[in-house]
Order: C-alpha cells, then sequence, then structure tokens
C-alpha cells in the first residue's frame, strides 16, 4: 500500500484548504496535460495495451497491490473492478472497469453530509449499470473505417486524499496508431473527465460522440436549465449507447425514442411531434417535459437546478462544440428509476478533426456549489 502518491503538478489540483465556497473561477483549473513525470518511488506505473478488440480481465487484487493508497482502492466485483476515490473530508467518486464507466460522485454540502450527484440503474435486459458519466466516441479514420475506445486500463494515478485523486485511464488501437485517454480527477466540490485522443498515425481521424452525465433529480419537474436563452437547438431522437437509460412510457410501454419516429402509427401525439430547430428562449428552462435536444453557441457553464432538493449543479464545458440534453419528463415517480436529467457535451452534428500527428482534448467538469 502506497503511502504517498503526490505526483500531480501544482496547476493540476483545483484544491483549497480554506473555506469552501459557492463560486467557482474555472481559469483556476489547468487541465491541458495529464501527468507525465511521476515519482517512481512514490508511485507504480503500469502501461498496459489494449485492443479495441479485447477485454481484457480486471484483475482487482493486483490494481490494489500496485496502485492502492490511503483514498484510493479496488474491488472485485464479478468481472468488475470497483475503483473508489474518497478524500478525507468525505468527496467520493467510484468508477468500473474495464467500462470506465464513472457511477457515483458524492460532494459535500452544504448541510455537512454527503449527497449523490449521479443516477444510475440496473438495465432489466443485461442487468448491466447504466447511467452515471461515460464516454462514448467514434474514431473513423479517412477509409471510413471506425474504432470505439470501449475497454480501459489503468496507465497511472497520483493526487493524495487530503487534496485531490486523478487516476487515468488507457485504451489504444496499436493498428491505428492511436490512443484515448480517461483522466479522472475528484477534488473537494469537483468532479473532472477529461479525454485525449493522440493520432499517431498518418491519417486524420474524424471523432463523433459524447460525454453523458445523468444527473439524479428529485423529479424532473423540479429541475431547471439555466443560461440557455439565445442558443440554437436541434431536436434529435434520445441518444443511445451501453449506458444511456432507456425510458419507457408509462401507460403504453412505448420507449420514448419511438416517440421521435418519422413514421406515424397512428398515436396523435406521434402524428403532432416535430424535429423543431431555432433559438432557445428561456434561460430558466423547465425540464417537466420530454425534450430530447442538441444546443449549439450554449454557454461554457451550465447550470441543473433541483428545487426538491435544494441544491445545483454546475457543468463546465471546453473544447466540445455541441451541448446534449434530455428530460425523461415528470410522468414518472418521484425519486424513482427515471428522476434524472442526462445532459452532455457532444460532437454529434459536426464531427471533430484530429489530424496525422496531433491531438485533441476535450473535458466535462462537474462543480458542487453547494457546500
Amino acid at each position: 500500500m502506497n503511502a504517498l502518491y503526490m505526483t500531480c503538478l501544482p496547476s493540476q489540483i483545483p484544491i483549497s484548504h480554506g473555506t469552501p465556497t459557492k463560486s467557482i473561477s474555472f481559469s483556476q483549473f489547468n487541465l491541458s496535460a495529464s501527468p507525465k513525470k511521476w515519482d517512481s518511488s512514490t508511485l507504480a506505473l503500469a502501461s498496459i495495451s489494449t485492443y479495441h478488440h479485447q477485454i481484457p480481465m480486471v484483475d482487482a487484487e493486483n490494481l490494489e497491490a500496485e496502485f492502492g493508497a490511503p483514498g484510493l482502492s479496488f474491488t472485485s466485483i464479478g468481472d468488475n473492478c470497483l475503483v473508489k476515490m474518497a478524500l478525507e473530508d468525505g468527496t467520493m467518486a467510484k468508477l468500473l472497469l474495464p467500462s470506465g464507466l464513472i457511477t457515483s460522485f458524492k460532494p459535500l454540502m452544504w448541510h455537512g453530509g454527503t449527497m449523490e450527484l449521479l443516477h444510475t440503474t440496473v438495465s432489466k435486459s443485461n442487468g448491466s449499470i447504466q447511467g452515471g458519466i461515460s464516454l462514448g466516441l467514434d474514431c473513423r479514420n479517412e477509409d471510413g473505417v471506425s474504432w470505439s475506445p470501449n475497454s480501459w486500463t489503468i496507465s497511472g494515478v497520483c493526487g493524495s486524499n487530503q487534496e485531490s485523486i486523478q487516476v487515468e485511464l488507457i485504451s489504444r488501437n496499436q493498428e491505428w496508431e492511436s490512443e484515448v485517454k480517461q483522466i479522472i480527477t475528484l477534488g473537494q466540490d469537483v468532479l473532472t473527465s477529461e479525454v485525449l485522443v493522440s493520432n499517431s498515425s498518418s491519417s486524420s481521424l474524424h471523432l463523433t460522440g459524447s460525454i453523458l452525465c445523468h444527473l439524479t433529480v428529485s423529479t424532473p419537474d423540479a429541475a431547471y436549465a439555466l443560461g440557455l436563452q439565445g442558443s440554437d437547438f436541434s431536436d434529435t431522437p434520445p441518444l443511445e449507447t451501453d449506458f444511456t437509460i432507456e425510458v419507457a412510457e408509462k401507460d403504453e410501454g412505448e420507449s420514448f425514442w419511438n416517440l421521435f419516429s418519422s413514421k406515424s402509427n397512428g398515436n396523435k401525439k406521434d402524428e403532432s411531434l416535430k424535429l423543431e430547430k431555432g433559438e432557445e428562449q428561456d434561460n430558466y428552462k423547465h425540464l417537466s417535459q420530454q425534450l430530447s435536444k442538441i444546443y449549439r453557441h450554449s454557454p461554457r457553464n451550465l447550470t441543473i437546478m433541483d428545487r426538491g432538493k435544494r441544491n445545483s449543479v454546475v457543468l463546465r464545458r471546453d473544447s466540445f462544440e455541441e451541448m446534449y440534453l434530455m428530460s425523461p419528463g415528470s410522468e414518472h415517480e418521484m425519486y424513482g428509476e427515471f428522476s434524472f436529467i442526462c445532459v452532455g457535451h457532444a460532437a454529434l452534428l459536426q464531427p471533430l478533426l484530429v489530424r496525422a500527428g496531433s491531438e485533441w482534448r476535450g473535458n466535462l467538469m462537474l462543480f458542487n456549489p453547494n457546500s
């Protein structure tokens, strides 16, 4: 068990030991680089190649022996490994390997305890965990062949449980000479998932996809999105990934996706539904109705407020040019399976270009202003 693993660069530790505040200056966070210099006396490293067609076995016992430290633990759960990151003040996050799914973020709240901000559920079809924060990325080369990083291994960790803990995940495609990293950082009131795509090949890559975050709310009827006025939007069918929660109609047993079908089935609700484009007029958008939209020219910082729980969450967007917002509507039970809002950063309408020999970085940052 490592007693100390403080090898993060000072600019990567967005922590203050003073009294928590209710505002944040995002300029203090430097997420432009992942740790590259490691002290072998305080931190063990692993660099494990991961092919896109392989799902490696995760050995939690070996990970615990190699990376385990105060505030960082690894536990075997079936074929998966649960990674727990915990700070001394009680702030905690959890993620699963090899999927890379972040299943929990519990920051310290104004009442002195912690509160879960992410929403997860178990799929009825295959028993897998859905929701949380997930990366869904499609990398397509100039020949039209695509690869998606969906199996992750740990390439390094750094930090301390007194300030911040960072876990770096990697997924490689050696045939393409490309790799994708997820750099997950837990700090006081902050959880960041940074994505780094490195293209060492002679061919450009076109990226499409998203980082999606399922935020738990008391009910969508109590949830509001603040600051979207003036943003361009396009209605879209709800995104379907391995980790998105499919919402069924309460009375009809019909999937939310089907409500957006262009084919009429005689249902008046389907006949009247149109995929609209326009400019958002509401700066205090009530999320009580079913909606699924992609926004462009939206603010870098978006606040989701839950009047039922008396808390809010700020999402920070960098490099991604689009934002996705979905509400399952308020017809479902409060504090139930569908008491969530899905929001994330995306490249869906316009792919991102990573030229040969270059890199691309983007991130999703959650900030808790309620401490």
